[in-house]
């Protein structure tokens, strides 16, 4: 898989996962604006962290995420 593609280029995303089976593993699959656009396969349950310097967007494909926030209600993705 490569690194980066160009801004201009369509991405298929079932494409790109099928390229990979590794669970939690982030694959970078394109570069927008100072952003790095990641893919990863999830499952069960992930330790709670904070990112303070950047955002994250999550997309789901398939399946069901429940991000759980300190301050409000459980987010759920699907």
């Amino acid at each position: 898989m490569s690194n980066t593609i160009r801004p201009t280029s369509a991405i298929n995303l079932t494409h790109k996962l099928s390229l990979f089976s590794e669970l939690w593993t982030q694959k970078k699959i394109a570069d927008l604006n100072d952003y790095e656009v990641k893919l990863a396969k999830l499952k069960g349950e992930f330790v709670w962290h904070s990112h303070e310097d950047t955002d994250e967007m999550f997309l789901v494909l398939g399946g069901r995420l429940t991000i759980q926030l300190r301050e409000t209600d459980d987010v759920v993705l699907e």
